[in-house]
C-alpha cells in the first residue's frame, strides 16, 4: 500500500514531461494516489493530457488560475468528481515571453502584474477553493 493510498491528489502547474509537477504527479501515482491534472489553453493541453494518459489520470480539466469563473467551474467539477481534496499542489509559474528576454529592469508594469497574479496569488484562489474540500481543512 502506498503513502497515498485513497487520497485525492490535484496537481496545477503540469507544462511538458521535464516540469516538476510532472514529477510529483509520477510520484503521487507510484504512492497510489487518485489525481486530478489541469492544464491552461490548448498547448499546454496537447502536452499534459497525453502525459496524464500514460498514468492512467482521467480527470484533466483546462483552468485559467486567473479566472475566478474558471476556477469556480473547476472546482465545482473537482467537488462533483471526488467529493474532497486531501493534497493540492501548485506549480504555476509564468510570465510574457517579452519580459523574460529582456533585462529585468526592463520589466513592464503590466508584466509584472501578470507574471505575479498567475504565479503567486493563483495560489492563494486556488487554496480558496480547495479547503472547504479538505477533510482536515
Amino acid at each position: 500500500m502506498g503513502l497515498l493510498e485513497g487520497k485525492v491528489a490535484l496537481v496545477f502547474g503540469v507544462a511538458n514531461k521535464n516540469s516538476i509537477a510532472w514529477g510529483i504527479t509520477q510520484a503521487f501515482h507510484r504512492e497510489g494516489a487518485t489525481l486530478g491534472l489541469s492544464y491552461a489553453g490548448e498547448a499546454l493541453e496537447r502536452r499534459v493530457v497525453p502525459l496524464a494518459e500514460t498514468l492512467g489520470v482521467d480527470f484533466v480539466v483546462q483552468c485559467n488560475v486567473n479566472s475566478d469563473e474558471e476556477l469556480d467551474a473547476t472546482f465545482a467539477k473537482i467537488k462533483e468528481r471526488f467529493g474532497r481534496v486531501d493534497v493540492l499542489v501548485h506549480s504555476i509559474a509564468y510570465a510574457t515571453r517579452e519580459d523574460l528576454d529582456g533585462l529585468f529592469v526592463d520589466t513592464s508594469r503590466q508584466g509584472f502584474i501578470t507574471a505575479l497574479e498567475t504565479s503567486a496569488y493563483s495560489l492563494v484562489a486556488l487554496t480558496k477553493r480547495a479547503v472547504p474540500l479538505m477533510p482536515d481543512g
